[in-house]
């Protein structure tokens, strides 16, 4: 995670007593993804969070796989997702492996009416429409178009969207998201030559404790079952916490491009890093200028990995054409590039404005019924087009 925060009441030592104005004792929770050994969090409750009133019938959200053969390069028309009113419903799986289920959502209404927890996964919601607050125990985050949002598993949340036209692409990670290690001093600094810093990352802020008793609906996602608990205290009846371990935003128009005179490989437009995947951000930057340079990428083989590339906003100088929304699937195994005529087209040019996420992850990927209704199905003949 980012670094050391705190926010709130909390108290001097941990565990030890820390007292209501009515003399009892607040409830202290340690919150870790990987169990004592790596980073967590200290949240302090007004009720302990282990009030549970009732758990209704789970009900089975596993994505529907469509083959495991897929030795295809494959393109995806994201913005063909139709937009649901329940967030949760919105959420619709495209791409998924053992490490990771990628995501496309389109929710019109904000999720108020219970709460959400993702007890199975890591989640990065990229925003590509919309604005809004999410809301958690740990406070609140503002967040609009370009937001990377991670959040922690077992982190509970609501979101508040400001209009009814949004759209997210989120990916869930089975291990911890974080920064690059190569990133990161001994200490954990973000150092000189990363292409972001602390300063960049937006952390939560007006922490509202919410000591209420009553009926609360949390729908918890655990080995893709969603089951209904009823909690008798309010999630979010923390007066305080510190740590590591916490839901933050990052920009994706704070990530500042490295460049070199010759093309430089993906790695250097990383952002995140998990033990299945990496996540790189593709951002507005100067062209390579060597007098000879080529801009358009080199044709590749990534026999390791599955690249799978989101695109935003902007002109892609390696692509024919592309849309906003869209998504091209080059599995590993057999090579890709630029389409016909583009190397050509890109010399001279100077700059590049596109924007996109690209995640590589390194099993290969399955594609699912949903992606096969939003599936241009001739795409793997448009180097021949």
């Amino acid at each position: 995670m980012p670094h050391y925060f705190q926010l709130g009441n909390i108290p001097h030592k941990r565990h030890t007593q820390f007292r209501k104005p009515d003399g009892s004792l607040y409830a202290e929770e340690l919150f870790s993804t990987e169990g004592f050994a790596n980073d967590y969090s200290l949240l302090y409750h007004c009720a302990p969070p282990t009030l549970i009133r009732q758990i209704d019938t789970p009900r089975n959200i596993s994505p529907r796989i469509a083959f495991n053969e897929q030795l295809c390069h494959r393109s995806l028309q994201g913005f063909d997702i139709a937009p649901e009113k329940d967030y949760l419903d919105s959420r619709q799986s495209v791409l998924v492996n053992s490490d990771c289920q990628i995501i496309l959502a389109a929710p019109t209404d904000s999720l108020t009416q219970y709460f959400y927890k993702n007890a199975d996964a890591d989640e990065m919601l990229f925003v590509h429409e919309g604005s809004g607050t999410l809301h958690t125990q740990y406070g609140q985050i503002r967040f609009e178009y370009g937001d990377y949002l991670v959040i922690p598993r077992g982190t509970i949340y609501q979101i508040s969207f400001d209009t009814p036209d949004n759209r997210l692409f989120i990916v869930e990670s089975n291990s911890p998201i974080v920064f690059p290690s190569r990133y990161l001093s001994e200490n954990g600094q973000l150092m000189e030559h990363a292409p972001f810093c602390e300063r960049d990352i937006k952390k939560p802020s007006n922490l509202q404790t919410f000591d209420e008793k009553g009926d609360f609906l949390v729908l918890i996602k655990k080995q893709n079952q969603l089951y209904p608990f009823h909690y008798g205290f309010h999630p979010f009846d923390v007066v305080g916490w510190d740590g590591y371990n916490y839901p933050y935003s990052f920009s994706i128009h704070d990530f500042e491009p490295i460049t070199g005179r010759v093309h430089q490989p993906p790695p250097v437009h990383q952002t995140f890093q998990t033990k299945g995947f990496v996540v790189c951000s593709f951002v507005p930057r100067l062209y390579d200028y060597h007098p000879l340079s080529i801009p358009a990428p080199y044709h590749h083989s990534n026999v390791d990995s599955d690249e799978v590339l989101y695109y935003v906003d902007g002109d892609f100088m390696s692509r024919k054409s592309v849309k906003r929304g869209q998504i091209t699937l080059h599995p590993g195994g057999i090579p890709h590039g630029p389409h016909p005529g583009t190397v050509e087209k890109s010399i001279g040019q100077t700059a590049t404005h596109e924007l996109a996420v690209m995640v590589d992850t390194f099993r290969p990927l399955q594609i699912t019924e949903q992606a096969l209704q939003i599936e241009d199905k001739e795409y793997y003949l448009s180097w021949w087009k």
